[in-house]
């Protein structure tokens, strides 16, 4: 058959679907609206590689770290910069203070000027927020007067809480503050460091597991209708037809629809992309120019989906036999076989088997295997379905009346429902392993601190030691604070420069010194040899040997190589005691020297960083916001964190965020075409319904009925779901020679949220349902 005559006969289907009257019509608007959620989500998805490098060239070019071992030499084209992040609530708040030291000093991106002192640059999420009552207790921490706005060019986000305020007399300096002095923005070299074959092969299962469901919904939403266009196309054999030429008529309505759909989806996406300038989806925001699909990508969208459409419609029709009197469908008594659904799924499993226990010993994992290996393990969901849900339905018999309707329904249009069916079991089945998979490997990215919540709720990091005491009597005044304990840091060493040896140093009242470790005594002027947990070790303790033996010579904040120190000596006391390590230390990492403040140099203080220790009134709304409104007072450059007894990698916690992320347009996808497919299905039966309420049939019967055919089969898809995810979150956790544990408690989640998600789809279609089944619906026109 030539080109051509295909061609025509695709047209012919296409003005069907356009031209068929209202039937017509509703059939093709039901397939658009499937096809383009569908297609919406597949064109974000493309858009994310964009989304993703925009993001970071707009923080590559804001980069501010120098990452040099040495203080750059003031310059005309040189500015000094002291970060000053900060938390609203828990919303981080980016922050500069910005200090140019000549006319040539480079401007962060989004700035069209320096701000200066007393006056800064805000972001318009956080001029709106300043504006408002809510920002109230933020206001009293940014003491500026607003004189600007930061530009798109600045900001990763319409929603990103950032502002750059000018300041004078800042000095480059660390431990415990950030200032650099920097010639230029964004030039800093930076490494993202070693690749995580773990990390990759999770992101390669997250984009199979989100996008195969929206697949699984195009190609049912091309075949909605299918049963009253099968029966119309039967007049087409009376004027001649054969049956190929009806199956590629049937293909050209398909392909009508879902080249409306493209439109469709494509208009959608284009609405939600101009709205990713005003929402926030855990905690992330984006403007609309980063959603920009690539080309090839988005071209490939145009054509597959068309061309799914076609092929998905001849490979349905082959077991349809169209008549010039009527449609036999054979699927009825040709019982569905098993072996060949059963190979589908043991081809994924062979796929993903040489990477068994691979772990990350072995370099990265094959893309392509693990891909296929995935892809087909949940298409098998799709191929053993239908056989399920058809060995399932048969054995069913007795019950109520509507029960008896559901079942006899199931029993003659089992494909339909397991069609219907098939998007959600994929997404459950997707989300179950990936469940088991982040479940399985979370504790690798997630270490502990060593800190216990319960006796520190927050952590106060000072540039230096002389703000200390004062820094904390400020904050043991504090609203909602109980208790501060406030303690200094340094480094001391057997040599001046270049040392050979060197161990921590901590200094306290005695009440500070007490929070770290048990003391035999103490009084002003003391010290004390603490050997921490974490450092007792043979060479830890040769370490402090050498720097701290009763009597020797030893140097405070020394000079190592191309790092400038003040370097004060330091004689170790004779003899000295030594202090029992706390298991709940408020410093866990606390090992060598503890001074009493007496007991140190005065010239030495200037060298240490400060950290006060912050017990607090939890039952008191924002009480973290009056301490961080204190520290700002204090030093601006001060930083306050919240103790946490753990803490996640940060690399795993945004690969986590985006899975949240997918998985709810996923869900929202789940939902909106579970009950486009529910409202085609009772169409389809509108006469039918109509009929059973004409001879006495109660609505309520009807109502029930259609809940059970929606229930059954759904019963029996999250069954094969939940065997299928089990089994391949099991097979993902052996290639990241992870031990295999089913986090139950995951599985029920997911099943829970897509019942759900089911029941709220069919209460959602009772409204319809009763305006269809009124006696009128038995008019013929």
């Amino acid at each position: 058959m030539s080109v051509r005559q295909y061609a025509r006969d695709l047209g012919m289907g296409a003005r069907f679907a356009v031209t068929g009257g209202r039937e017509g019509w509703v059939r093709t608007a039901l397939t658009a609206v499937g096809v383009g959620m569908g297609v919406a989500l597949l064109l974000l998805t493309t858009a994310l590689p964009g989304v993703i490098s925009a993001r970071h060239a707009r923080e590559d070019a804001r980069q501010d770290y120098s990452f040099a071992t040495t203080v750059r030499p003031e310059a005309d084209d040189t500015v000094l910069l002291s970060a000053t992040d900060t938390y609203w609530r828990s919303k981080p708040v980016r922050g500069r203070l910005l200090e140019p030291e000549g006319p040539k000093a480079p401007l962060p991106p989004g700035l069209s000027g320096f701000p200066a002192r007393g006056e800064m640059v805000v972001s318009p999420e956080l001029r709106r927020l300043l504006a408002s009552d809510e920002g109230r207790l933020l206001r009293e921490r940014l003491p500026y007067r607003i004189t600007g706005t930061i530009g798109a060019s600045g900001l990763l986000g319409s929603r990103e809480l950032a502002y750059y305020a000018g300041a004078e007399g800042l000095e480059p300096r660390s431990g415990g503050a950030r200032t650099e002095r920097l010639a230029s923005f964004g030039s800093q070299e930076r490494g993202d460091g070693e690749t995580d074959p773990v990390l990759l092969m999770m992101v390669l299962v997250v984009f199979v597991a989100l996008l195969l469901p929206v697949a699984v919904f195009i190609a049912a939403a091309v075949r909605f209708g299918g049963e009253r266009r099968d029966r119309r196309l039967a007049a087409l054999r009376l004027v001649g037809a054969d049956s190929r030429t009806t199956r590629r008529i049937a293909a050209g309505e398909a392909l009508a629809g879902s080249v409306l759909g493209l439109v469709i989806g494509t208009g959608l996406f284009l609405l939600g992309r101009q709205a990713a300038g005003s929402v926030e989806i855990m905690g992330e925001s984006f403007f609309p120019d980063f959603v920009d699909p690539s080309p090839a990508l988005a071209v490939l969208v145009a054509v597959a989906v068309p061309a799914c459409a076609v092929l998905v419609t001849l490979f349905a029709m082959r077991s349809v036999v169209i008549e010039p009197l009527g449609v036999v469908r054979t699927a009825a008594p040709a019982r569905r076989r098993l072996w060949w659904r059963l190979l589908v799924p043991l081809a994924g499993l062979a796929m993903l088997a040489p990477m068994l226990g691979q772990g990350r010993s072995e370099g990265e994992f094959n893309q392509y295997l693990v891909t296929g290996g995935v892809l087909l393990l949940l298409v098998g969901v799709t191929a053993l379905l239908p056989w399920l849900v058809e060995r399932v339905v048969a054995r069913l018999g007795a019950g109520p009346l509507s029960w008896q309707l559901a079942v006899r329904r199931l029993q003659l249009s089992s494909g339909t429902a397991a069609r219907t069916v098939n998007g959600v079991a994929v997404a459950v089945a997707g989300a179950i392993a990936l469940q088991m998979l982040f479940a399985g490997v979370e504790s690798q990215y997630v270490s502990d601190t060593g800190h216990d919540p319960a006796r520190a709720q927050l952590e106060i990091t000072l540039p230096d030691r002389a703000r200390v005491a004062p820094a904390a009597e400020a904050v043991a005044r504090t609203k909602g604070v109980r208790a501060s304990v406030g303690l200094a840091t340094g480094e001391i060493a057997n040599r001046s420069r270049d040392p050979e040896a060197s161990v921590d140093m901590v200094v306290g009242d005695c009440a500070a010194l007490r929070e770290l470790a048990r003391l035999p005594s103490c009084h002003d002027g003391d010290a004390f040899l603490l050997k921490g947990p974490a450092y007792d070790t043979r060479f830890d303790n040769s370490m402090r040997s050498a720097v701290l033996r009763p009597g020797h010579r030893a140097w405070i904040d020394p000079a190592f190589a191309d790092i400038p120190g003040l370097s004060v000596p330091f004689t170790v006391p004779s003899p000295l005691p030594e202090a029992s390590f706390r298991a709940d230390s408020l410093m866990p990492d606390a090992n060598g020297l503890l001074l009493t403040p007496a007991a140190l140099p005065e010239r030495a203080a200037p060298s240490l960083s400060g950290e006060i220790f912050v017990r607090a009134d939890g039952s008191l709304p924002d009480f973290q916001e009056y301490v961080r409104n204190t520290a700002a007072k204090v030093d601006p450059v001060a930083e306050v964190m919240t103790m946490s007894a753990s803490e996640t990698s940060g690399k795993y916690a945004s690969l986590r965020t985006g899975l949240f992320i997918g998985a709810a347009f996923v869900l929202l996808l789940v939902g909106a075409s579970l009950l486009v497919s529910q409202l085609e299905q009772l169409r389809e039966r509108r006469k039918l319904l109509s009929t059973l309420v004409a001879v006495g049939t109660r609505r309520r019967t009807l109502g029930l009925s259609v809940l059970w055919q929606a229930s059954v089969p759904i019963a029996l898809g999250l069954v094969l779901a939940t065997v299928v995810g089990v089994t391949l979150g099991a097979v993902l956790l052996r290639m990241t020679a992870t031990p295999v544990a089913v986090d139950w408690a995951g599985v029920l989640s997911m099943t829970a949220v897509a019942t759900a998600v089911i029941v709220a789809v069919t209460l959602l279609s009772l409204p319809p349902l009763l305006r269809m089944v009124r006696p009128e619906g038995l008019r013929t026109e």
